[in-house]
């Protein structure tokens, strides 16, 4: 067949992305379009996110994007983080400037909420894990604060489906990313209305849930005429990043099955793909999460604090004068003692503080740790940190399914991290498959590829990636080091 092109939006808390994906009937190539900047915008004493601005440059990727595909273009369709999301009025006005889930005004909102709903209550009509920036906590600290402005809202979408509807105008919410929200229940699959009336939150503005794969509508006629691209086809893959990452997971399994996947960025999700959620008491107390997946599944996982250490660490080196790149912090790590100093990367210090060094440093003294004092030792901490932390979270998974996890697949920018990949084999003591790379963006072209017609299953897409992409395998090196590590590791968790 001849090559068609599906077009991916693929927007992360860094940056976002035009991507073509050239679908030859066998294989899929992937090409950067268009890249651009992205992340919270501190506006007085809060962060929010500047859609405007990101759909300025969705339009102009776009643009470009009908110019390099010369008419081969079938469909487009948008992914995102997941959690945050905009309110509209009846003239579709935006209501304020979109906030960003690491802002502070969602602490403690959690407490708060228990005392309206319980929080075993709030788990079983919702299955998710308890973070302060879940949807749910933003609209209860919006209830709060601005109950005149929630009181005008008459339509709520989701990042993704927002910028669906400034390509096509639908108003739906599609399921992996309605999931993220802890108001969606996992075994109705629609919204937990009466939980959200308990809490006062006005249930007539959520939309129709969509799944993964739906044509939308067409765009709109100033968008087709603006990029070039005519009234092309808009589908919902899955719009959750992470949704479309475990979709493009090159492995020969599906279902309950004995592989892992870590969706590695500036958050590490590590988890397994399962027919239906998991909602006993012991998925509460381990404070995991029960996230949409394409075909109905569900993803068992738990969201982890991720290269975001890193990240911000650097940052930290920049104001301190010295501006490192991350291969060099990387080659420094690796050169470090091993296993000097350890923190609990999901300490809530580490959310959004004002200096990650200084955090990391005052954690480690706090639990009577050497201090890192080199930059190479502040990134190992990190990375050696979040190992540990991965097999922490997947020992508790197999708790949770009965099920033994033979292999890991990380996939994601993260999966680059050579460093990080052979550290995750070692503390896990299990081979560790990386790549691709590019796997939300895969997961999205594929899934409109399925929509239309050239796949037939989600096992046909995995297919796909398996053949066109390389992959790289970790085993495990001094493993007796590692599980020595994992007591001292425990003890500070719960310190």
């Amino acid at each position: 067949m001849a090559d068609k092109t599906y077009l991916a939006v693929d927007l992360g808390a860094e940056s976002g992305r035009v991507m073509a994906g050239a679908f030859d009937g066998s294989r899929i190539t992937l090409r950067q379009v268009h890249r651009f900047a992205n992340g919270p915008v501190r506006l007085g004493d809060s962060l929010r996110w500047n859609l405007v601005g990101l759909w300025s440059e969705i339009l102009n990727g776009l643009r470009q994007a009908s110019a390099e595909s010369r008419g081969s273009a079938v469909s487009v369709g948008v992914d995102t983080w997941g959690v945050d999301f905009v309110l509209m009025n009846r003239h579709d006005e935006l209501l304020g400037q979109p906030w960003n889930y690491r802002d502070a005004r969602t602490d403690g909102m959690l407490q708060k909420a228990f005392q309206k709903v319980p929080r075993a209550e709030i788990f079983a009509r919702t299955g998710l894990q308890f973070l302060q920036f879940n949807s749910l906590y933003q609209l209860l600290s919006m209830c709060e604060r601005d109950p005149e402005l929630v009181a005008l809202a008459r339509h709520f979408l989701m990042i993704p489906d927002f910028f669906h509807w400034c390509l096509c105008g639908s108003r739906v919410v599609e399921f992996t990313n309605a999931t993220t929200s802890q108001m969606l229940s996992p075994v109705t699959r629609t919204w937990a209305f009466d939980m959200l009336r308990r809490f006062e939150i006005p249930a007539a503005m959520f939309p129709d849930v969509t799944a993964p794969g739906t044509l939308l509508g067409h765009l709109r006629s100033d968008v087709a005429d603006f990029t070039g691209l005519g009234r092309l086809k808009v589908v919902a893959p899955a719009t959750h990043d992470t949704a479309s990452a475990v979709a493009a997971v090159p492995t020969t399994g599906t279902g309950r099955s004995d592989w892992a996947y870590i969706s590695s960025g500036t958050w590490s999700l590590l988890g397994v793909e399962v027919p239906e959620a998991v909602l006993s008491e012991n998925a509460m107390r381990r404070n995991v999460t029960n996230e949409g997946g394409v075909d109905g599944t569900y993803r068992l996982l738990r969201n982890i604090m991720g290269l975001w250490l890193v990240q911000r660490c650097r940052v930290a080196f920049e104001r301190r004068g010295r501006r490192p790149d991350y291969s060099e912090l990387i080659a420094a790590a690796d050169q470090a003692q091993p296993l000097r100093s350890l923190i609990d990367p999901d300490r809530p210090e580490f959310l959004n503080p004002a200096d990650m060094c200084a955090a990391i440093a005052a954690e480690c003294a706090r639990t009577s740790q050497p201090v890192p004092d080199t930059e190479g030792q502040f990134v190992r901490c990190a990375l050696e940190s979040l190992a540990l932390k991965y097999q922490m979270v997947l020992s508790w998974i197999e708790e949770l399914t009965g099920i033994p996890v033979s292999v890991i697949q990380i996939v994601g920018g993260g999966s680059q991290n050579a460093l990080l990949n052979q550290m995750t084999a070692s503390a896990c003591n299990r081979p560790v498959m990386a790549g691709p790379v590019e796997a939300t963006a895969l997961g999205n072209v594929l899934i409109q590829a399925r929509a239309a017609g050239d796949l037939g299953s989600l096992a046909e897409i995995r297919e796909v990636v398996r053949r066109s992409e390389q992959i790289t395998e970790y085993t495990p090196r001094n493993p007796e080091d590692w599980h020595a590590a994992r007591d001292t590791f425990r003890r500070i968790c719960q310190l």
